[in-house]
């Protein structure tokens, strides 16, 4: 574990390397298969990310919900890296799934982590009870819950959600989001603030920014005490606007900021620790 001497939390520092939707048309090294979420899962290690972000893809390349396929990739990543990296699943609806279905897999898998959209998990009042049942199911098995968040208006419901129990007792990492529904899915670290302005001195919170400014929107959140995921989900551009190499190359422009910041960045262990 890391011992922070410097003032700022050490940063937990994540990759999300391929989504729901691009391909290797894309970029030829988005990772797609488990073998390649591996060697993937070992770059960044490396590179200094604590936390991959995983989707697994169906024998067409589409997004896909299916425990033996995450079974698959995590058994290949925890044969890479061990216990280097927190493994997290998606739960992502992606226009292929519902809630019930997302719920689901989750169980059958019981992953490390997973990360559940607000708005797709309870998305309304007629939904809450099934995700009061759910939610409470996950912090028994201890899994590491991070919730992600699209908007402003996002945030406050979820802190009314979790006054009024339905998100269950303890601790989450939300997500926000960053530029998701902006024309071009175009963001700017100024699309920090409206989110910080409501999030009511949230202990632990982490960013994702889509386009080209990602970089400068995850140097601006981990200025500010979040934490924040990098890589080929959100943006397939170096900070100078070229291609990026690959995803361990987006996590060395992240973990070099950091450093410039003079804030430590987590291993593993330390983000366990920071999210349980």
């Amino acid at each position: 574990m890391i011992h922070d001497t410097t003032g700022w939390p050490p940063l937990i520092l994540a990759n999300a390397p391929n989504g729901a939707t691009r391909t290797k048309a894309d970029h030829p090294a988005l990772p797609m298969s488990a073998a390649e979420l591996a060697r993937t899962a070992a770059e960044i290690a490396e590179a200094g990310a604590a936390l991959i972000h995983v989707h697994v893809r169906d024998g067409e390349g589409r997004h896909l919900l299916d425990a033996d396929a995450y079974r698959a990739a995590t058994q290949a990543i925890r044969a890479e890296v061990g216990d280097r990296l927190v493994v997290q699943i998606t739960s992502e609806a992606a226009g292929r799934y519902v809630a019930p279905e997302q719920m689901a897999v989750v169980r059958a898998v019981r992953p490390e982590a997973v990360s559940l959209a607000l708005r797709e998990i309870v998305a309304d009042a007629a939904s809450e009870a099934a995700a009061a049942e759910f939610f409470a199911w996950a912090r028994r098995e201890r899994i590491f819950l991070q919730v992600i968040l699209y908007e402003p208006a996002e945030v406050i419901r979820y802190a009314e959600l979790k006054r009024r129990g339905v998100l269950g007792d303890g601790q989450d990492f939300p997500l926000f989001v960053l530029g998701r529904y902006t024309p071009g899915q175009v963001s700017r670290p100024a699309d920090l603030l409206p989110f910080l302005a409501v999030a009511e001195d949230l202990p632990l919170w982490s960013i994702c920014a889509f386009g080209p400014r990602e970089n400068a929107c995850a140097l601006v959140a981990a200025g500010l005490g979040g934490h924040v995921r990098v890589g080929f989900e959100n943006s397939l551009l170096a900070p100078d606007g070229r291609p990026a190499e690959s995803n361990a190359a987006q996590i060395r422009c992240a973990a070099e900021g950091a450093r410039l910041l003079g804030r430590p960045l987590a291993d593993a262990e330390t983000a366990r620790a920071l999210m349980a």
